[in-house]
């Protein structure tokens, strides 16, 4: 009996780099599951290239000579709902890094990854992974950490036990802070299950589970997983 063949993986990228635009030109073409589908050279051709049918994954640079990446991944999260965008990026400070994770950015790598290793990212955030330079992830958690340490010390924090007019006004909002759909997602991925097994459990693609999960974190205004349970948790979204 015939077998149909696997459908590949939709990729378009925005890179104004030539030799670098060129390496991943050919290291997506040589990959037998992936397929470019578009590319770009600038932010305004970037943001017509939107225009076209949806990519599965968009790969977006930051710094274009008419504009930054991140007008084009804030358009794309809107345009492309189903699609995983995955910066490259020479731009490894904490600003460029959290704004593109706020826009959409499900994933995060800086140019000095091998063309051959951001094919494999790409794969991994077509799969419903979120990709992160080691030195980005770094930089992440410890922002996180010295966060949790500002709040312990601050002298304003309310006492324990005490969840103040603040938080007390986030409880009160909480229930309608995430959709039914978001909720539902959200309980099944702290459960442990992966992108692919929420979409595969609620009917879904896990290119629209991916989306889920990018509003879940920016209404939480979260970066992680974990960070979205333990927010969610103390909100009152989830069950202890």
């Amino acid at each position: 009996m015939p077998t149909t063949a696997p459908s590949r993986v939709a990729v378009a990228i925005v890179e104004d780099d030539a030799g670098f635009l060129d390496a991943l030109r050919q290291a997506v073409q040589g990959a037998a599951d992936l397929r470019l589908t578009g590319v770009a050279v600038t932010r305004a051709d970037g943001l017509a290239l939107l225009d076209g049918p949806p990519a599965n994954v968009l790969l977006v640079d930051l710094g274009l000579p008419d504009g930054s990446g991140i007008d084009i991944i804030r358009a794309a999260a809107q345009r492309w709902p189903e699609c995983s965008i995955l910066v490259s990026s020479g731009f490894g400070d904490e600003a460029h890094v959290m704004r593109s994770i706020e826009a959409g950015a499900a994933g995060y790598l800086l140019k000095d990854s091998a063309p051959v290793r951001i094919v494999d990212e790409i794969r991994s955030v077509a799969a419903g992974g979120s990709p992160i330079s080691p030195i980005i992830a770094r930089q992440i958690l410890l922002r996180f950490r010295d966060r949790g340490t500002e709040v312990a010390i601050s002298p304003q924090s309310p006492p324990q036990g005490d969840t103040g007019p603040a938080r007390a006004g986030a409880h009160e909002e909480a229930p309608s802070l995430l959709s039914p759909r978001e909720r539902e997602v959200l309980a099944l991925i702290t459960k442990g299950f992966t992108s692919v097994e929420v979409a595969r459990m609620l009917d879904l693609s896990h290119f629209t589970v991916r989306t889920f999960v990018r509003r879940i974190y920016s209404k939480l205004e979260v970066t992680s997983k974990a960070e979205a349970i333990y927010e969610a948790r103390t909100l009152g979204l989830l069950n202890s």
